[in-house]
C-alpha cells in the first residue's frame, strides 16, 4: 500500500514539475518557424524526448527548468532542409561505411530529411538503425528498386513488383525510362490500390500527359516537359538528334503548349523535383576535370570521383556539352522551373546526390544557389526543403516547422537565412530528434570522412 502511494505521489509530481523529465532549453535564438516568413526574435526552444514542448520568449525563459541549457548566443534557427532526390549508397557485402558517411555529410550540411530515389534492400536496415537511434543521420523515406525497361518485363510482373516493394516496407516507387504504356498503367493501377506514391522519369513511350494523368506524384528533373513541347516527336525518339534529356532540341520547343502543360500539372496535383545542380554539373559546359579537386570532393573516394569524370567525358568528347548547346538548355530549364513555380506547382528541394559531382549535403547548397539565380525568393527556397517535403508525405506540422509538438529537428546558423543564403553552408549546430550536435562534433565527423578517402 505504501509503495502504491509513493508511486502515485511521484507520478503526480512529474506531471506538475516537468523539471523531473529530461528536457533541453536552447535559449537566446531568433526563430524562423517556416509557418510564415516572420522572425521570432529573442526566443528559447524547450525540447523533450525529441519533440518541441514550447517556444518561449526570453523574457519568460527563466520560469522553465531544464536538464540542460544551451546558449544559442543570438543564432538564427530554422527547421533544416531536405534532399528529396538522393541515391543512397548501397552496402557492399555488408559494409555500411559509405552509407554512414553519406548520412553524416547530410547532417553536417543541415539536411535532416532524405528521400532515396533508387532503392536497394540494404537501405531498409539503414533506415531502421536511424529510427532506433543506433546511428546518427537524417530521417529517410525510401523508394524501392526502380521500375525501368530493364527491370520490368510485362504488366503482370510490374504489378507484382509494386506489391513486393509495398510489402517490403518502401515508402515510394521510382520509375526510370524504358517503360511501355501497358507496363506503366499496371504500375499506376497497383500503386493506387496499395496507396503508395510513385514518380520519376517520364518514359518516352508513355509521355508526360499519361504520366501526370496516371498519377505521378513527382516529376523528377522536370523530365518530359521539353519532350512534350517538341512538335516532331520522332526527333525526341532519336537519341542522336535529341541528346541527353532532349538538350539538343530545346530551341524547337513550342512554348504555346506550355500553359496547357502547366494547367495539367496543377490539375493532377503533381510536384516537381528540379535537380538544377545535376544539369549544371553533369550536363553543364564546365569540363569534368575541373571538378576533380573542388573542396567537397575530399569527402568522396578517388574511385567515385573518377567514375563521375568517366560519366561526363563521353558527352564532352562527342561535342555535346559545348556552351553553345548547354547555355540555351539551362536557360530554358530555369524558365520552365520558374513558370511552374509561379503558377503554383509545388517544388521539392532536390540535388540528386551522390550523383555526378554532387556530394551529399554540399550539393543542396549548389541547388539553393541555382534556385536563387533562377528567381525564387529565399523564403520559397526554404519552403522547398522544409514545409513542402513534409506536405508531400502528408506529415505537415510534424516536421519541417518549428512549433509546439513538431519533431525537434532544426539548425542553428549565424545570420538570417531570409537575407543571406550563404549562412546555411556553415551550421553552428544541428539538432536531430532533440540531440544537439555542435560545430566541434560536425567538424570531427567531417575530418573522419576526409581521412578515410585521402588521395
Amino acid at each position: 500500500m505504501k509503495k502504491t502511494l509513493i508511486y502515485t505521489l511521484f507520478t503526480s509530481l512529474l506531471a506538475v514539475y516537468p523539471a523531473f523529465s529530461q528536457t533541453q532549453l536552447v535559449k537566446n535564438v531568433h526563430i524562423l518557424t517556416m509557418e510564415s516568413d516572420a522572425i521570432l526574435k529573442d526566443q528559447a526552444i524547450l525540447v523533450e524526448e525529441g519533440k518541441i514542448l514550447s517556444i518561449i520568449p526570453m523574457t519568460e525563459a527563466s520560469n522553465f527548468k531544464a536538464s540542460s541549457v544551451i546558449d544559442g548566443k543570438g543564432a538564427y534557427v530554422y527547421p533544416g532542409l531536405a534532399e528529396f532526390h538522393s541515391h543512397i549508397p548501397v552496402a557492399q557485402n555488408g559494409n555500411t561505411q559509405l552509407q554512414e558517411e553519406a548520412m553524416w555529410l547530410y547532417l553536417a550540411n543541415g539536411v535532416l530529411r532524405v528521400r532515396g530515389m533508387i532503392g536497394h534492400a540494404s537501405h531498409l536496415p539503414l533506415k531502421d538503425r536511424i529510427e532506433k537511434g543506433e546511428l546518427d543521420g537524417p530521417r529517410l523515406f525510401l523508394s524501392g528498386p526502380s521500375f525501368s525497361g530493364s527491370s520490368v518485363s510485362s504488366p503482370e510482373q510490374a504489378a507484382q513488383m509494386v506489391r513486393d516493394e509495398k510489402a517490403a516496407g518502401y515508402d515510394h516507387l521510382k520509375l526510370h525510362p524504358g517503360l511501355e504504356m501497358e507496363e506503366f498503367l499496371a504500375i499506376s493501377k497497383t500503386a493506387k490500390e496499395l496507396d503508395i506514391p510513385f514518380g520519376g522519369h517520364v518514359s518516352l513511350n508513355v509521355g508526360l500527359e499519361a504520366s501526370l494523368k496516371g498519377g505521378y506524384k513527382s516529376i523528377e528533373h522536370m523530365d518530359g516537359y521539353v519532350e512534350a513541347l517538341i512538335p516532331d516527336y520522332s526527333k525526341v525518339l532519336d537519341p542522336k538528334l535529341a541528346g541527353p534529356f532532349t538538350m539538343l532540341l530545346v530551341e524547337e520547343a513550342d512554348l504555346s503548349k506550355l500553359p496547357e502543360l502547366v494547367k495539367m500539372t496543377l490539375d493532377t496535383e503533381a510536384w516537381i523535383a528540379p535537380t538544377l545542380t545535376l544539369f549544371d554539373r553533369y550536363f553543364g559546359f564546365t569540363p569534368a576535370e575541373e571538378y576533380r579537386n573542388i573542396p567537397e570532393m575530399k569527402y568522396m573516394s578517388a574511385e567515385q570521383v573518377q567514375n563521375w569524370i568517366n560519366a561526363k567525358t563521353p558527352y564532352e568528347e562527342a561535342g555535346i556539352l559545348t556552351k553553345e548547346h548547354v547555355q540555351p538548355y539551362l536557360e530554358f530549364r530555369n524558365m520552365l522551373f520558374m513558370t511552374l513555380h509561379q503558377a503554383g506547382v509545388p517544388v521539392l528541394m532536390t540535388s540528386d546526390s551522390p550523383q555526378v559531382f554532387n556530394v551529399p549535403g554540399f550539393s543542396i547548397h549548389h541547388e539553393i544557389k541555382l534556385m536563387s539565380e533562377a528567381g525564387m525568393s529565399n523564403y520559397e527556397i526554404l519552403k522547398t526543403g522544409s514545409v513542402n517535403p513534409a506536405k508531400y508525405f502528408e506529415e505537415q506540422g510534424e516536421w519541417g516547422v518549428i512549433k509546439k509538438g513538431a519533431s525537434a529537428d532544426f539548425v542553428l546558423v549565424k545570420a538570417n537565412p531570409l537575407e543571406d543564403l550563404e549562412t546555411l553552408k556553415n551550421p553552428i549546430a544541428v539538432v536531430m530528434r532533440g540531440e544537439y550536435f555542435d560545430k566541434e562534433r560536425i567538424q570531427l565527423e567531417l575530418a573522419k570522412i576526409e581521412d578515410a578517402h585521402k588521395r
